[in-house]
Order: structure tokens, then C-alpha cells, then sequence
């Protein structure tokens, strides 16, 4: 780290610092007692993402790489800690964080031993998430739907068609005008959306649910006869990209209170606003930030690239979220209450002054920036100390979080960041 990034980071550091003593932290007023201060609050979420993955071997394997998306530190998220369970039968040689092709994902790169024909192998590992809560209150009522000169370039990969979104279906851009009428309002046009690809032919939805006979998950099938949220997500991005609106999936962990392999939901983008959530499954947009892990930002090469390992094998066409360097190693599927699953948990709220939130959110993103750039690394002697100083301290600071402590989380993650910086390599 160069001396005028530690400056400026040690500056905003002592800010989070004065923030505690300044700024009143709201967590509840005593009855009573009147707050004749008015401060603009701001809610922060610990969320929590776990996995078990089971794997088999068909053949006799060497060792081996598997990639598992990780969250991304993104806009109103930023990752805390990686956890691996003691349950964990997989042979794991080495593990750590990487970045991934495109930005912001990034994903936990394992180093597996090898594994014999026939067996199998589970890794059982969490990760934890802040999350500043954004319920696009400010989202204005009308947005005008942009003409395709007025997209912003950076945004623009997300206007292609693809095998599962088929921008140029006639029946597809039939259904969009019908949906959009005669109003340039992006945002009407996208609650029409919503409501549509949760709704339209509900009951060949509930059909196949029942009976576990989904299809492929591409936009046009899920017109057809509806589908699960991969589908609905799919079909929703069409409806977008046809009218000149980027829209991407988005592969999430959400509050539905089951074990899942993972959720789907999207984004369109909003000109002179930005991004906004709709969630495929509620059919309601815009959603709240604080209801899911965003663990992966799909690109169209997501969409080109899919899985076909569901539980229910002709349900195809879902974007991947692990890969496997071997062909003779498959995650293992029963029906997500045996073999591999995946859930969300919510481990703690605080609500707060803004300032506290975002130099709480700031202080975190320093931290995480650490401790994804040691963990893996052959520390030794003191470095080794240090680094293991830090994460304990992340892990009271979890522990504060929980308990709604506010100044506990803050301090312990102060002093997990001074840990870090006296890492000398």
C-alpha cells in the first residue's frame, strides 16, 4: 500500500472513529425520553449465505480446481468473511479469493485432493454479508424509456441477445408492446413486467411444480408456459433488451426460508438513476436490498454458458455459479433437502445515523480488501499472527453486529484493519 493511499485510508479510518462519538446511533430510544435532533437514517443488514456442496467422482481424479461464486462488493454489499465448517469431508489443499473475467464478481478458487470412483466428497463453507438497505424510495415515478443512442455505453452488454433471452422473437416483442402500451414510462413498464412473468399461465406453473416436470428456462419456453425464477428472469430481461433497456440476471441467495440451489432475480437499468432490483419469484419491483446476497452479476457470455445439473435434468439453461476443472467431478443434486443446497440467513439488523452507516460500510470494504489479499497466502512468524489477530477480531466484530452493538462492530473491525496493515511482506 503507498503511503498516500494509507494516509487517506487512515484519515477516513479516524472519521469512522469521531463518527461514534458525534454522531447518536439510533437503536431504539428509551420511553419517554424525547430526540428533538433530526438525523437521516440508514439500515444496516448482516446476512448470511451457506452452502453445502457435495461432490462425486464418476472416475478415479486427480487433484483438482472448483471455482464457487462469491459475493462481489457491490454498490450497497460488501462481503465480510469466508468460513469453511468442520463437517467438510473434501480434501481442500488450499483455497483462497480471486477476481473473476468480469467485474465485480469474484469467486473462492479450491485446491482439491484427489478423489477415488464413486466417491463423495462435501464442502461446507459460509459467507457472511453487510448490506446497506436501499429500498429505491427515490426512484422517480416516471423515467422515460431510452432511445437506443441515449444508453449508456458501459451498459450496453446488456441489450444482446442470447440462446436463453431471444431479443428477436416476434412473439416475445409482440407480448413486450402489448405489455408497454402506448406509454414511454420505463417504470410502469417494468411493474408490467413483473406482474406478468410471475402470473401468465400461473397454473402450468403450479403444474409443473407439482410434479417436477420444469423445461428449459429460456425467455421463450418460460412465454410459453411459464416458469421457475430462472425462466421468469430470463423472459423479463427480453421483454427489457427489446425496448432498448439493459437488463441483467443476477444470481442470488434470498429470505425464503428453504435450501435452494440458487435464486434468480434482475436488474434494468434506469437512465439518469441507475440500476434497480425486480424480483421474479415476488413479481414485484423495485425490491429491497436487504432481502438477498447478490452473489453473481451475469454477463450475456453467463447466458451462453449454462448449467445442467438441476434436480430436474431437462430443466436447462441456467447461468453457471461453480466450475469444475475435471470432467469426472459433478456437484451431487438430490432434491435440496439431501445433497447440495444452499440458504440465506439473517444474523442482524442495526439502524443508524447515515454518517455511521457509511463510514461502518467504508470501514468494512477496507477490511474485506485485506483479508481477501492474505487469505491463502504461506504467512509465517509474525505475519501469521497478525493475520489470525485480524480475523479473530472480524469475528467479534460479527459477534458485536449480532448483538446490535454498533461501536462494537466498528471497533473490532478497526483494529482487524490495523492487524492487516502490519502484515509486512
Amino acid at each position: 500500500m503507498n503511503q498516500t493511499l494509507k494516509q487517506s485510508t487512515a484519515l477516513m479510518l479516524f472519521l469512522v472513529l469521531l463518527a461514534l462519538t458525534l454522531s447518536p446511533l439510533v437503536l431504539g430510544s428509551t420511553p419517554g425520553e424525547t430526540d428533538t435532533t433530526k438525523y437521516e437514517e440508514n439500515d444496516l443488514h448482516l446476512l448470511r449465505g451457506e452452502h453445502y456442496l457435495y461432490l462425486k467422482a464418476s472416475a478415479n481424479v486427480g487433484e483438482f480446481h472448483l471455482r464457487f461464486s462469491f459475493p462481489p462488493d457491490y454498490q450497497y454489499q460488501v462481503p465480510i468473511q469466508l468460513d469453511i465448517f468442520n463437517d467438510t469431508t473434501a480434501n481442500i489443499i488450499h483455497y483462497g479469493l480471486e477476481d473473476d473475467v468480469n467485474e465485480p464478481n469474484q469467486v473462492i478458487n479450491f485446491t482439491l485432493g484427489p478423489m477415488t470412483a464413486d466417491e463423495t466428497a462435501l464442502l461446507h463453507f459460509t459467507c457472511r454479508v453487510l448490506v446497506k438497505n436501499h429500498a429505491f424510495d427515490d426512484l422517480p415515478e416516471y423515467v422515460e424509456i431510452p432511445d437506443p443512442w441515449d444508453v449508456p455505453e458501459e451498459t450496453r452488454t446488456w441489450l444482446a441477445a442470447t440462446p436463453v433471452v431471444q431479443v428477436h422473437s416476434l412473439l416475445i416483442n409482440h407480448k413486450a408492446q402489448q405489455l408497454r402500451g402506448s406509454s414511454d414510462n420505463l417504470i410502469q413498464f417494468a411493474r408490467q413486467i413483473a406482474w406478468y412473468i410471475k402470473y401468465h399461465r400461473y397454473p402450468l406453473f403450479v403444474l409443473q411444480l407439482n410434479l417436477g416436470i420444469f423445461f428449459s428456462q429460456d425467455a421463450l419456453t418460460t412465454l410459453f408456459i411459464n416458469g421457475e425464477n430462472i425462466g421468469r428472469g430470463h423472459l423479463a430481461c427480453a421483454f427489457f433488451r427489446s425496448n432498448n433497456i439493459p437488463s441483467r440476471v443476477l444470481l442470488a441467495h434470498n429470505d425464503q426460508g428453504f435450501w435452494t440451489q440458487m435464486h434468480y432475480m434482475l436488474e434494468y437499468y434506469a437512465p439518469d438513476y441507475g440500476w434497480v432490483l425486480l424480483d421474479p419469484t415476488k413479481g414485484e419491483t423495485p425490491y429491497a436490498t436487504k432481502r438477498q446476497i447478490i452473489n453473481r452479476v451475469c454477463y450475456p457470455e453467463d447466458e451462453e454458458d449454462t448449467k445442467t445439473d438441476y434436480i430436474h435434468p431437462r430443466m436447462t439453461g441456467e447461468e453457471r455459479w461453480l466450475w469444475i476443472d475435471k470432467d469426472n467431478v459433478q456437484p451431487h443434486y438430490v432434491d435440496c433437502q439431501e445433497g447440495s443446497k444452499s440458504q440465506m440467513f439473517k444474523e442482524g439488523e442495526i439502524t443508524t445515523d447515515a454518517f455511521t452507516a457509511d463510514a461502518a460500510f467504508f470501514l468494512t470494504q477496507q477490511v474485506f480488501n485485506q483479508y481477501k489479499h492474505y487469505l491463502g497466502m504461506p504467512l509465517i512468524g509474525e505475519n501469521l499472527g497478525h493475520f489470525e489477530n485480524a480475523t479473530s477480531y472480524q469475528d467479534q466484530a460479527l459477534s458485536e453486529f449480532s448483538g446490535s452493538n454498533m461501536p462494537g462492530y466498528i471497533k473490532n473491525m478497526n483494529h482487524a484493519y490495523n492487524e492487516y496493515t502490519s502484515i509486512i511482506l
